[in-house]
């Protein structure tokens, strides 16, 4: 029922030879592999053998053989990752589910090497429109809610071999290491010059949480930062879910830090927090709004009251822009008017 015991050297399906373990999830783990008939380094997910997480694998490959059917009837199908294969194979604690993807370090690893001070805002522009335009194909095309867009979940991708190699040695998946932009010091072997930085294109990875449109799967989705309001709540949550998050995602990629980071307290809970650093943030929700959701009660005691949290400090978007981050008035102005429609408290909005 548990992990698969994966061993260096071991190959599956007579193809995929494992290299290193990449990552080691409550699901999953992520191998690098050798594609031993093509000759390329891929990635292969193996999930636990229990039957909660063979149903869930199986629908994860129903939603990516969706996403490749559709990516043949429209071109913004490019910023979602390929399901490359699926197999099964039976190991010591049972049959597992194997999904074969395409590979690349995550968004994330980027950002590591920038320390707090944000990526540079040509590429974050980027690279948001990039992963908008992938949610829009998931959204419309293939009636998917992704459910947990954030950094670690957006892959870099060169399209040029020779910047896929250098993403993939440098940044050597999450490893933090010394890459700069060219200039800024250190090995200049060792560092992404600007014009690399804006060659790379970015995919949206891992629908191992994501949901039908039409068909949630659970009332817990997202990771805690990047959580809508309307989940937090105990609302139904469609698509607009994955816009939220991706406002989260634009302005810790251009700031360094998150947007929300909640914490929890000696008298109230880390969600509690959050919700408190909304209102603090977005300010009052419409008691219309507050009281139409399922844990209402849960967080207020009356309209625009918290139960457990009295003392807020309301702020700024743009204020925290050029207070904190000395971004230009005119600068934070944009970034704002560009980010607070996509954290508006009606959904449908």
């Amino acid at each position: 029922g548990g992990h698969h015991p994966v061993r260096e050297g071991e190959v599956f399906n007579t193809r995929y030879q494992a290299l290193r373990e990449l990552g080691c999830g409550a699901f999953a783990t992520v191998w690098l592999c050798q594609d031993m008939r093509r000759k390329k380094h891929v990635a292969v997910k193996v999930l636990k053998s229990r039957e909660g997480f063979a149903e869930t694998a199986q629908d994860e490959v129903a939603l990516l053989h969706c996403v490749n059917c559709m990516k043949k009837k429209d071109q913004a199908g490019e910023n979602i990752v390929s399901l490359l294969d699926d197999f099964r194979m039976i190991g010591e604690n049972g049959f597992h589910i194997l999904l074969r993807r395409v590979l690349g370090p995550s968004l994330r690893c980027l950002m590591g090497n920038y320390t707090d001070q944000g990526l540079p805002l040509p590429f974050v522009k980027k690279s948001l429109q990039q992963v908008l335009a992938g949610l829009h194909f998931l959204h419309k095309r293939c009636r998917i809610i992704h459910t947990d867009i954030k950094p670690e979940n957006i892959l870099l991708y060169g399209r040029d071999k020779s910047l896929q190699g250098l993403l993939m040695d440098t940044l050597s998946f999450g490893r933090r290491t010394d890459v700069r932009l060219n200039g800024a010091g250190g090995d200049l072997s060792n560092q992404l010059e600007e014009s690399d930085l804006m060659s790379i294109e970015v995919k949206i990875a891992d629908l191992g949480s994501a949901c039908w449109t039409y068909k949630p799967f659970s009332k817990e989705i997202q990771t805690q930062p990047y959580r809508a309001l309307e989940v937090l709540l105990g609302l139904d949550y469609g698509t607009p879910a994955d816009i939220w998050s991706t406002a989260c995602l634009a302005f810790e990629m251009a700031t360094g830090e998150c947007l929300f980071d909640p914490q929890p307290g000696k008298y109230f809970s880390r969600d509690d927090d959050h919700v408190a650093r909304i209102i603090e943030l977005l300010g009052r929700i419409p008691p219309q709004i507050a009281f139409s959701w399922n844990k209402s009660t849960k967080f207020f005691s009356k309209p625009g009251a918290l139960l457990r949290l009295s003392r807020l400090c309301p702020r700024s978007l743009p204020g925290i822009l050029a207070d904190r981050h000395g971004w230009t008035p005119r600068e934070a102005a944009a970034f704002a008017a560009f980010l607070l429609p996509a954290l508006h408290y009606a959904p449908e909005r």
